[in-house]
């Protein structure tokens, strides 16, 4: 049921590790945070707090590396050309990741959830919004929605269409059609420690969501929930289960 890969990617210039847990269910595509490790979600207790989901063939999870130290992360690089890196996890997830997952699920096109924590939540949110028809369900936690933080106000295209704080508002016509028709957020984030900055972001990220008519589901946790794997886990069992804790028998359309 558990079994790190490891998959050859030519946008990356290197083989990318990604574990393996489930096997039968809706396969979810878990983005690390700013760690950017594959086996984050199974240290930080998320995987043994869903354990009961993945046994009951409800999920499947994919759970990548980034190269996050070499894109956002990397402070001291021209944010030019560390969006530039991102992008090309950004190919790595689209061109070869995914047709992966759908060839160990034998079915193409099947419907990928997206799930993250942190970073990982703007990640998760932003390749739902772009690529809404192979990603229709993001659970973002704890996550902060304006790019511009992370490239000290730097913008050109690239960066224009990572930061959903800025592209977003901009949707309409048909684009916004296709999200409108396709695609489900939950933005959740806790009001205890650690968590002002992403409250604030969650607050002000759904309230464009909410301007655009975007489905969505803005669910603030107490002054307890804290920027910590324990609620991370609580969340994600609560939110996973909810969208996808059906029989195994049933259709993963």
């Amino acid at each position: 049921m558990e079994r790190l890969e490891r998959i050859a990617s030519a946008a990356m210039g290197r083989s990318m590790h990604v574990w393996r847990f489930g096997h039968w269910g809706r396969p979810v595509l878990v983005l690390p945070s700013a760690a950017g490790t594959a086996h984050e979600w199974y240290e930080g207790g998320l995987i043994d707090a869903l354990r009961g989901l993945i046994e009951r063939g409800n999920i499947k999870l994919y759970c990548t590396e980034s190269n996050v130290a070499e894109s956002w992360a990397d402070f001291e690089g021209h944010p030019e050309m560390r969006v530039a890196r991102h992008a090309a996890f950004e190919r790595y997830v689209l061109d070869e990741l995914v047709p992966w997952i759908d060839a160990d699920c034998q079915t193409p096109d099947i419907p990928i959830a997206l799930a993250g924590a942190s970073l990982g939540a703007l990640y998760a949110a932003t390749l739902a919004l772009k690529h809404p028809e192979r990603f229709r369900y993001a659970l973002c936690l704890s996550g902060r929605y304006d790019a511009a933080w992370l490239t000290d106000g730097f913008t050109n295209t690239e960066v224009h269409y990572n930061n959903p704080m800025a592209f977003v508002p901009h949707l309409d016509g048909a684009e916004l059609e296709r999200v409108r028709r396709s695609v489900h957020l939950d933005l959740v984030c806790g009001r205890g420690a650690f968590e002002g900055s992403n409250l604030r972001a969650t607050i002000e990220f759904g309230a464009v969501l909410e301007h655009k008519r975007i489905s969505h589901r803005r669910e603030l946790w107490g002054r307890e929930a804290a920027h910590d794997p324990r609620w991370w886990s609580q969340q994600a069992v609560h939110y996973l289960g909810q969208r996808f804790g059906q029989s195994q028998r049933q259709s993963l359309a």
